[in-house]
């Protein structure tokens, strides 16, 4: 036979029903808290991504200013060295290639042609009856430069159809010239020309032949 359950065993009961309830309202408040403080926290760092999104933007936008003002600072040192190279090489250029063999009697300069497929400029051209050479002036000749020119010469004679029955040669100019890039001309038949004090010479040796343009 059971034991009979007394007012004090209920009293008891309760007494524990509370107690648990009372830790489970304080392990609730306890995760509601860590909840908020979790949310507070997601909450603080989405606005410092977003600040520092922001931050980048500005960054960004300040540096692509800073861009446009150095490419224009450039451009603006660029041209009047690519004149200044033009000037000294031009006053030149006719003794320089009468000396190797090629009989130009005068000069032009900023040549340009506006033909379809074939626009473009040639900086300084040394011309006689039936010879002539093209010559690109650069404050510093790279390889992307020769290879330029190097391209625009196939194309001469379709931009200029009144040279079509010349003998073209084609000569760089640069008042610095990256390294390498003297023998790389060379070697594609090129003139090269480079500052020598107040003048300029043209550095290719004696053994050297141009490359006639068709």
């Amino acid at each position: 036979m059971s034991e009979a359950i007394t007012i004090a065993d209920i009293y008891k009961l309760f007494e524990r029903t509370e107690a648990q309830f009372a830790e489970f309202q304080k392990e609730a408040e306890r995760r509601n808290v860590e909840a908020e403080r979790r949310s507070a926290e997601a909450d603080r760092r989405s606005a410092e991504a977003d600040r520092r999104s922001a931050e980048a933007d500005h960054t960004m936008e300040e540096l692509k200013k800073l861009v446009r003002a150095t490419t224009e600072a450039v451009n603006n040192l660029t041209t009047p060295l690519c004149l200044f190279i033009e000037e000294m090489v031009e006053p030149a250029v006719v003794q320089l290639f009468q000396e190797r063999g090629i009989d130009v009697t005068q000069t032009m300069s900023r040549l340009k042609s506006k033909r379809p497929g074939a626009a473009m400029e040639i900086d300084i051209l040394a011309v006689n009856g039936s010879e002539l050479v093209a010559v690109e002036c650069k404050s510093r000749l790279s390889k992307d430069d020769v290879d330029d020119f190097l391209d625009r010469l196939q194309r001469f004679k379709l931009a200029f159809p009144q040279f079509r029955d010349f003998q073209v040669y084609g000569a760089v100019a640069g008042i610095e010239i990256d390294q390498g890039i003297d023998s790389y001309a060379y070697r594609r038949g090129l003139f090269v020309i480079k500052q020598s004090g107040e003048t300029v010479k043209i550095i290719n040796d004696a053994q050297f032949r141009p490359l006639g343009f068709a």
